[in-house]
């Protein structure tokens, strides 16, 4: 199986896109959606906008990890985009695109694998691996399914937020 690069998934929300980009960049409710990130600890107190760092802390059945992250771009009711690394070597790019959709918003997850060839990418695959519990052909299932319970969960928060429950 050829290893897939890249992957996005995307859901409509009854919400309109500045209220979605407010969730979804306020890092901390990460936890709160997503399978993997277990919490999100923002090293800095002016909220998330490009060159925010932070450190995500996931868990997928027995295996617990960490990775360090950078806000890459921030534009209000556009696109919320992260990367995320550990020791030092990149490892994916994340983000966020909301498009206005009726009176909602498409709002679409997307991932990129930044793990490229060479020495550094073939530790980034073992530390995954051992890590993580993944080996990169499995990633992207992986990721299929955590993006579309993650979309799944903001859209219910969002319509929560919407009818004020």
């Amino acid at each position: 199986m050829e290893r897939q690069w890249s992957l996005e998934e995307s859901t409509v929300v009854d919400a309109p896109p500045a209220a979605v980009y407010r969730l979804v960049s306020e890092l901390g409710n990460m936890g709160r959606w997503s399978p993997e990130c277990r919490s999100v600890v923002v090293l800095s107190r002016s909220g998330a906008r490009t060159g925010t760092r932070f450190v995500g802390f996931n868990r997928r059945g027995p295996f617990v990890w960490f990775t360090v992250g950078r806000v890459v771009q921030a534009r209000q009711g556009r696109e919320f985009t992260f990367d995320v690394g550990v020791f030092g070597l990149p490892i994916a790019r994340w983000g966020y695109r909301f498009e206005p959709e009726g009176s909602g918003t498409r709002l679409t997850e997307f991932w990129q694998d930044l793990r490229s060839g060479g020495r550094r990418g073939r530790i980034a695959d073992l530390l995954g691996t051992v890590f993580a519990g993944t080996n990169p052909a499995r990633r992207i299932a992986l990721n299929r399914a955590g993006m579309r319970a993650t979309l799944t969960a903001i859209a219910a928060t969002a319509a929560l937020g919407r009818t004020g429950s």
